[in-house]
């Protein structure tokens, strides 16, 4: 009889001990969520979980406790093994010597002198037992960490958890729900159904962080009764609703307000498409101290701020030759007809749009003609 995946996936677990758990690239609050809330519970199992990603993280959740172990690259994931065949000749001593731009093993034989052919060269196994993906619809998502190891995505098992109608279904296990509000969602259900002793108050305050995040405080359309009871179950461990919503959007730093000043300065209505949009330039980001990251809490501003308003955007140019398009909309409709034309990628609900040209004005023009005709 085959095992559901559920089962499948404390199976594997239960036989790794060296865990990787990616990101997508510059990850948003429920991948986040998820791994820091996966990366806690494996510590506490005894397992040796490790965190990768590619990019940034935000520093609106900073508050959550930190994982030891992340990084940006993954190296010493595999030993190289020069091996020699002792079976004619023995090795009695080994010495190494590194010198400028060369390191050097010196092999003294038993006997004689050392036969070249008696040497090969193996790839060892990587380090890591099991690969967990969150969050990320392919490989490609994880950035520079799956281009620059191609290699361990073939060799090492994946369980691939996400909630992406998109999603290739690329893992030996997909814990895969289109239904759910978030990763983090899923993660949730997944670690009560296997593990329910695992979520004590750490845990799920992580897990709450994400979905809370997700559903942009259960107001988005993809909040779900199941996604409520989720929840409501991991307050019941101790998760702290009220403290993650002050820390996620209720205290604004002053860089943030700042930069919000400077986009209200800015803002354009289009009233047919019920459209609100602002251009940024680098000066905005170096006079408020902020990155284009903030700028996903100015659209949430944007969003609570103007009721009427059903699409929010904001262009800034990333460099003096390409513009970065973010655009928020009630209708999920929209942005996949956006995404699909301009090949964006949308990410906790909002749509990354990249354009080759620095031209702002004639790239926001683009990017609003198309926005108003997808609109009707």
């Amino acid at each position: 009889m085959s095992l559901d995946p559920q089962q499948q996936f404390k199976n594997f677990l239960e036989k790794s001990k060296e865990i990787l758990i990616l990101l997508p690239q510059n990850p948003q609050g429920d991948a986040i969520g998820s791994a820091w809330a996966f990366y806690f519970f494996l510590k506490k199992r005894g397992f040796s979980p490790t965190i990768g990603l590619s990019g940034e993280l935000p520093l609106k959740f900073s508050f959550l406790p930190k994982p030891e172990k992340i990084v940006k690259e993954i190296s010493g994931a595999r030993d190289f093994v020069l091996s020699f065949d002792t079976s004619r000749n023995k090795i009695i001593r080994l010495k190494t010597e590194e010198k400028e731009d060369q390191y050097n093993i010196y092999i003294t034989p038993e006997k004689g002198s050392v036969d070249p052919r008696d040497f090969s060269f193996i790839l060892a196994k990587f380090k890591y037992d099991l690969i967990i993906t969150l969050g990320c619809s392919d490989l490609e998502k994880l950035g520079k960490i799956y281009e620059t190891n191609s290699d361990l995505f073939f060799e090492v098992p994946i369980i691939n958890i996400d909630r992406q109608s998109s999603n290739e279904n690329f893992g030996q296990i997909n814990l895969v729900d289109v239904t759910a509000s978030s990763t983090s969602e899923i993660v949730s259900l997944t670690l009560e159904q296997s593990y329910p002793e695992a979520l004590d108050e750490e845990v799920a305050n992580c897990l709450l962080t994400g979905i809370i995040s997700a559903t942009n405080s259960f107001q988005e359309n993809s909040t779900t009764p199941k996604t409520l009871l989720s929840a409501a179950n991991l307050m019941d461990k101790g998760a702290k609703q009220q403290e993650i919503i002050r820390w996620l959007y209720k205290t604004q730093s002053f860089n943030i307000l700042k930069l919000w000043g400077r986009v209200m300065a800015k803002l354009k209505l289009e009233e047919s498409a019920k459209l609100v949009w602002a251009e940024l330039t680098i000066e905005d980001f170096v006079y408020s101290r902020t990155h284009p990251e903030d700028l996903q809490a100015i659209l949430e501003k944007l969003k609570e701020n103007y009721s009427e308003g059903k699409t929010f955007l904001c262009l800034f140019n990333n460099t003096p030759e390409s513009t970065v398009a973010l655009v928020k909309a009630s209708s999920p409709e929209l942005l996949k007809k956006l995404a699909e034309f301009f090949s964006g990628e949308i990410r906790q609900e909002i749509l990354e749009i990249k354009i080759n040209s620095g031209n702002l004005p004639e790239t926001g023009k683009i990017v609003v003609d198309k926005i108003k005709e997808f609109s009707f």
